[in-house]
């Protein structure tokens, strides 16, 4: 453990890239087989099922610490990390330098264990752990007994720093950190083991992803070296076909092939060593809403009924291995051809009507004007715009500028009102950065709209708090509400009905556009207006997508 919580220390003290893999490859060169599933584990981002909940976890720190409740309530809320406050507040009480057991014995034979203890064992054993670690230790094994441990490394610099450390390919490595693996001595060894050119029938591939168009379309060059087609509202899956079996993994590298048995039924008919990228989305005489997807999404398996109310497509618009070879390094123009040989030898055809495969329709466009009024039809089908792929491009791993761009329609925004508030976390633990905003309905009274914490600059958030502590109105735990003045422009990306929300309403990645001084309350947007956005432009989208 002495050396993971060094690692940590390491990677926290640093912003540089390369240091940090540097000091991650030196890490893995060392690490026994246990030890180094479990850094892999844990800085590829996965980690452990919540062991001790929070509360209790407060109640253990207030025992043991000695410290009257209130004051350790006060510490843990202006501290906003349960992790610091506990090495913060407790002082060990073994020597410093102690033996400890390595990162795989603490998980395995100290953290796991304690999911078949009752809450009497588990606070003894919780709190005698505190009191052997130093400071720095006591915060990290406090961080994966949450599972809160965030590290500041993406799989992509864990991926670098195993190749580096094993002298292997970076493809290599990224490809075996795809897909559903458990952290154990013989994963970290086949992880590090020579290259020998084989793939586990069921790992899919990194998935190549889009950039922000940042730039002018006029920048890109001549439009005839680039494809276009729509950006669909959906979720991106990779389906892979190998040794006659099928495996539907999402971009968050969740097998979820049982929750679409209809994708997996078209894909008995995919010649072996065959992997397709496209997304998948609900589709019933056109695109539908993705919270009608998300009905999909929260089932492990979907039943009759279900399937009928929200039927699904993959629309496919890559071929990343045709015949059980990889073709990832050829151009986009080649594997887009390839993609439509294959739909023609399915007797597929090549439109989005339908057919065992689907493609995602290209759209046909000679100049750039021409493309931007195509976008400008993009609410009307229910997409998110547009994405644009350059002809030569390879499909490279991860998020890599030039060779696509994505293209998004203009976001909806609204006028609101803000009505509550809450203290941020880490370093805006003592800021209240949490706000909630409000439309009035036909009534005139204030219904909740969107929750967002992001978009204002640190100098607002500091004003905006001043304001907040001089006008709270009432405080309901850690939330204090405020008077109705203070307006707000909301961006998001769509929007739809829900029960779950006051308002009936959901509005899907809300983040603030600006802080409206020139407004007041009177002139925000209504209830109404914000449900009229629910179908202003979408009459017919699957006639348009099939024009297209």
């Amino acid at each position: 453990m002495r050396r993971f919580s060094e690692l940590y220390q390491a990677l926290d003290a640093t912003t540089s890239t390369n240091a940090k893999v540097a000091a991650m490859a030196d890490f893995f060169r060392g690490a026994p087989p246990a030890d180094g599933a479990w850094a892999v584990h844990f800085l590829a981002g996965r980690r452990l099922k919540r062991l001790v909940g929070g509360a209790r976890l407060r109640r253990m720190l207030v025992e043991a610490s000695d410290y009257p409740e209130w004051l350790v309530l006060a510490c843990y809320a202006e501290v906003g990390d349960l992790a610091e406050t506990v090495s913060l507040l407790l002082e060990p009480a073994g020597a410093d330098g102690a033996a400890l057991p390595t990162l795989g014995e603490l998980v395995e034979q100290v953290l796991l264990p304690l999911a078949d203890c009752d809450e009497a064992e588990q606070g003894r054993r919780v709190v005698d752990w505190w009191r052997r670690l130093d400071r720095r230790e006591r915060f990290l094994f406090t961080k994966l007994l949450t599972g809160a441990l965030r590290v500041g490394v993406s799989q992509l610099l864990v991926a670098r720093a195993l190749a580096a450390a094993f002298d292997l390919p970076r493809s290599v490595i990224q490809q075996r950190l795809m897909g559903d693996w458990q952290p154990s001595p013989a994963f970290f060894e086949a992880l590090t083991r020579p290259d020998d050119g084989s793939v586990e029938i069921s790992r899919p591939y990194p998935f190549f992803l889009a950039s922000p168009l940042d730039r002018p379309t006029g920048s890109l060059g001549a439009p005839g070296q680039w494809l276009a087609e729509w950006k669909w509202d959906g979720i991106r899956a990779q389906l892979v076909r190998r040794r006659g079996q099928t495996f539907l993994w999402s971009r968050g590298e969740e097998l979820i092939t049982p929750r679409f048995p209809e994708v997996e039924a078209l894909a008995e008919r995919l010649p072996d060593g065959t992997v397709i990228d496209g997304e998948l989305v609900g589709w019933r005489d056109g695109v539908l809403p993705f919270a009608a997807l998300q009905r999909r999404l929260g089932r492990k398996r979907v039943g009759p009924k279900l399937l009928a109310e929200v039927p699904v497509r993959l629309l496919a618009y890559d071929c990343l291995e045709i015949g059980g070879r990889d073709i990832r390094g050829s151009a986009q123009a080649v594997r887009r051809a390839t993609l439509e040989d294959l739909a023609r030898r399915l007797d597929g055809g090549t439109d989005a009507a339908g057919g065992p495969l689907t493609l995602s329709p290209l759209i046909d466009f000679t100049d750039w004007d021409a493309l931007a009024a195509e976008r400008a039809r993009a609410r009307e089908l229910g997409v998110e715009g547009l994405m644009l792929k350059r002809g030569d491009a390879a499909y490279e791993a991860g998020r890599r500028r030039g060779g696509w761009w994505k293209w998004k329609v203009d976001p909806y925004a609204i006028d609101a009102v803000l009505i509550y508030a809450q203290a941020g976390h880490g370093r805006r633990a003592s800021l209240f950065t949490d706000y909630t905003f409000a439309v009035p309905d036909e009534h005139g009274e204030l219904k909740p709209i969107a929750k967002a914490y992001s978009g204002l600059t640190d100098a607002e958030i500091r004003e905006l708090d001043r304001w907040i502590r001089r006008h709270t109105l009432e405080r309901f735990g850690p939330v204090r509400s405020v008077p109705a003045q203070q307006v707000f422009e909301i961006a998001f990306e769509g929007i739809a009905e829900s029960s779950r929300h006051k308002s009936g309403l959901s509005l899907r990645f809300p983040r603030i556009v600006r802080w409206r001084r020139d407004a007041d309350a009177a002139s925000v947007d209504t209830l109404a207006d914000v449900r009229r956005l629910l179908t202003a432009g979408r009459p017919d989208p699957v006639a348009a997508a099939e024009d297209s």
